[in-house]
C-alpha cells in the first residue's frame, strides 16, 4: 500500500468519526470519551488490620470501669453482709441483719423522703431554668458569645465551693440576699430553720447544674432547622406555640438525656454542697441518702450498715433509670 493510500484511509477513518461545527472547524471524535471509573461503595465501618488490636481499645475503658466502678460496688455488696466491731479486729457474717435493722430506723425513712424531694426540684429547675436560657441565648443579640460563656462558667466551679459562695450570700448575719429577705420582713435563719437549709442547698445545686444542662439544650437548639421553625411561622403558629409544638418535640432526645443525668446528680453528686453548706442539719433536714451513707460510714463506724445503705441507694438509681427508659423514652421523637 502507497503512502497516498494509508493517509487517504486515515482521513476516512476521521471522517466517520468526527462532525464539523457550523464555523467549520473539526469537533472531536464521538467515540473517544473515556468512561469514568465505577466508585466503590464507602465503607462505613472501621476495619482494624488485626483481630487483637479492637480489644486491645477496649482495655484501658474497661480497667476504669473495673476499678472505680465494680470493684468498689462488689466490695460494698460484700460488706453489707457483714458486722465489725468498733476497732475492726474481728468480722461476722450476718447475712440480710443490715438490711433488716435499716428498715426499722425511722431516720432511715426520713431521708428517703428528704432525697427525693430534693432530688426532683433540683431536677426540674435546673432543667426549667436551663432551657429558658438556652432558648434566649439562641437568639440573634449582640455580643451572644459573652453571654454563653458566662453562663457556661459555673460548671467549672468545685461543688464544695459553690456551697461556699452561697453560705456567704444567705449568711444571717453578714450575706447580701439574706439581709434583704429579712429587709422586706421574713425571719430568714437556715442555720436554725430546716426547710430554709433545704432551699439553701437547693439553690446551690440548681446554680451548680444549670450550666451543665445549658449546653445540651444550646447544642440541640442549634441543630434544629431553621426551615422548620419558618414553615410553622408562616402557617401562623405564635412563638409560644412554635415552641411546644415544634422546638420541645425535637429537643426531647436532648431532654431524655438530661433527665436521666440530672437525676443521677442530684442522688450522688450533690454531697460535697450538703456537707460543706449544713452538714446535713439542722435537725437532720438536709440529710440525703448519699450524705447518711457518707455519715454513717465516717463517723457511726457503722460500714456494714453504710454499705448496705449504698446498695439500696444503687438500686434506687438503677431502677428509676430503668423506669425513665422504660416509660419516658416512648415520648422521644429521635
Amino acid at each position: 500500500m502507497s503512502e497516498a493510500e494509508a493517509f487517504a484511509g486515515k482521513v476516512d477513518a476521521v471522517s466517520r468519526d468526527s462532525h464539523f461545527t457550523d464555523d467549520g472547524k473539526l469537533a472531536q471524535p464521538r467515540d473517544l470519551a473515556v468512561p469514568a471509573p465505577a466508585q466503590s461503595p464507602v465503607e462505613s465501618r472501621a476495619i482494624f488490620s488485626g483481630k487483637l488490636l479492637p480489644y486491645v481499645l477496649l482495655v484501658p475503658q474497661l480497667a476504669i470501669s473495673l476499678v472505680f466502678f465494680y470493684w468498689p460496688a462488689a466490695q460494698a455488696l460484700w460488706q453489707s453482709f457483714l458486722v465489725q466491731d468498733a476497732f475492726g479486729l474481728s468480722t461476722e457474717f450476718v447475712w440480710f441483719e443490715n438490711y433488716a435493722e435499716l428498715f426499722t430506723r425511722p431516720d432511715y425513712y426520713h431521708a428517703v423522703g428528704v432525697t427525693f424531694l430534693f432530688s426532683g426540684v433540683v431536677a426540674f429547675l435546673s432543667l426549667s431554668l436551663a432551657l429558658l436560657l438556652a432558648t434566649m441565648a439562641d437568639r440573634q443579640i449582640k455580643a451572644a458569645r459573652v453571654y454563653r460563656t458566662l453562663l457556661i462558667w459555673p460548671y467549672a466551679v468545685a461543688p464544695a465551693v459553690a456551697s461556699v459562695l452561697f453560705i456567704f450570700m444567705f449568711q444571717p448575719g453578714l450575706g447580701l440576699f439574706a439581709r434583704a429577705l429579712q429587709a422586706s420582713g421574713l425571719d430568714w435563719n437556715p442555720i436554725l430553720n430546716g426547710a430554709q437549709a433545704l432551699i439553701l442547698v437547693i439553690i446551690a445545686a440548681v446554680w451548680k447544674q444549670i450550666s451543665y444542662n445549658f449546653l445540651f439544650f444550646l447544642a440541640g437548639l442549634q441543630a434544629i432547622p431553621k426551615s422548620v421553625i419558618e414553615a410553622a411561622a408562616i402557617d401562623g403558629a405564635k412563638p409560644w406555640r412554635r415552641f411546644w409544638t415544634v422546638v420541645f418535640p425535637l429537643l426531647s432526645p436532648t431532654t431524655f438525656f438530661l433527665i436521666v443525668v440530672n437525676i443521677t446528680y442530684a442522688f450522688f453528686d450533690t454531697l460535697g454542697i450538703i456537707d460543706t453548706a449544713t452538714g446535713g442539719g439542722p435537725n437532720k433536714a438536709t440529710e440525703t441518702l448519699v450524705y447518711k451513707v457518707f455519715q454513717d460510714g465516717r463517723l457511726g463506724a457503722d460500714l456494714g450498715g453504710s454499705a448496705a445503705q449504698s446498695v439500696i441507694l444503687m438500686a434506687i438509681v438503677i431502677t428509676l433509670t430503668a423506669i425513665q427508659f422504660r416509660y419516658v423514652e416512648r415520648r422521644v421523637h429521635y
